[in-house]
């Protein structure tokens, strides 16, 4: 039997010394690093995290382990949402977790030796193969969340990109201009169709200039998608201009057998500004 309401209290009593004692150990040169920070309030909180950790992982010694166990992922999960641990290496916060275990089984050890002729040396080691697995728990659930928490940010980041990367800009006399930077692949140009599509009609646009100029290299299934927006506007009665083809991606249209007879082209945006302000 693990459980033994002595050795508790005997834990919460030095729950604060032990956090103390782990910091003092906490020495992490790395700037990015939570834990080299020497901001005050940063400090506390961080100790105020590890004493609750320490609270809640003493529990064990006292309650029935499903009990324990539903109540300690819980927190633990809750500890992985933290913006400053997710914003540090997992490594570094896996690599505190075993100081925090190291300066937990010492008093694990100061409290067997002051109290030898209760506590048998099995039951001891009991406690230690416990709270190894509690350890090892816990360093599992937080890098598992940690993994969903930053997989979302960067999903909702990606997404945002993606959003900011086909914008319509609303010019005079009902004009609009796309600008298009930087690589287009499939999925982008499926997204710049759509978010061209719902932007001009809630602009009100009627013409619309689509910039190249910023784009390096077009394949036969951006083109489609580019052919596909045309159209598509088109039948929303948006008429458009393709400008700023750069002479490479005109050389690989043609070896590519792209055709682009069918679309509206000017040497430049200006142009084709020119043209739809005539």
């Amino acid at each position: 039997m693990h459980r033994n309401h002595e050795l508790y209290e005997y834990l919460m009593k030095n729950s604060w010394e032990m956090t103390e004692d782990w910091y003092k150990q906490v020495d992490d040169p790395d700037p990015n690093s939570l834990y080299s920070t020497t901001d005050e309030h940063i400090i506390n909180t961080l100790k105020e995290q590890n004493q609750d950790y320490f609270k809640r992982l003493h529990k064990i010694f006292i309650e029935q382990e499903e009990v324990f166990l539903k109540e300690f992922e819980e927190w633990t999960i809750e500890l992985a949402k933290d913006q400053k641990h997710l914003d540090t290496a997992v490594h570094y916060v896996v690599r505190e977790f075993n100081k925090t275990q190291e300066v937990y089984i010492s008093y694990l050890q100061k409290f067997y030796k002051e109290n030898q002729d209760k506590v048998k040396l099995e039951q001891f080691f009991l406690w230690l193969e416990i709270v190894r697995k509690t350890f090892q728990l816990s360093i599992y659930i937080y890098m598992e969340e940690a993994q969903k928490n930053t997989s979302k940010q960067i999903a909702a980041q990606k997404e945002m990109i993606n959003e900011l990367s086909s914008p319509v800009i609303m010019l005079q006399n009902n004009v609009g201009l796309l600008p298009l930077i930087g690589d287009i692949d499939t999925a982008r140009a499926k997204l710049i169709l759509e978010n061209t599509l719902t932007q001009c009609a809630s602009l009100d646009v009627q013409y619309l200039c689509i910039d190249l100029s910023g784009v390096a290299i077009i394949d036969t299934m951006v083109a489609h998608e580019i052919f596909q927006l045309i159209n598509a506007l088109k039948l929303l009665g948006i008429t458009s201009t393709l400008s700023g083809i750069r002479p490479e991606i005109a050389q690989t249209a043609i070896q590519l057998g792209l055709d682009f007879n069918s679309v509206r082209t000017t040497a430049s945006l200006a142009n084709s500004l020119a043209a739809f302000n005539q």
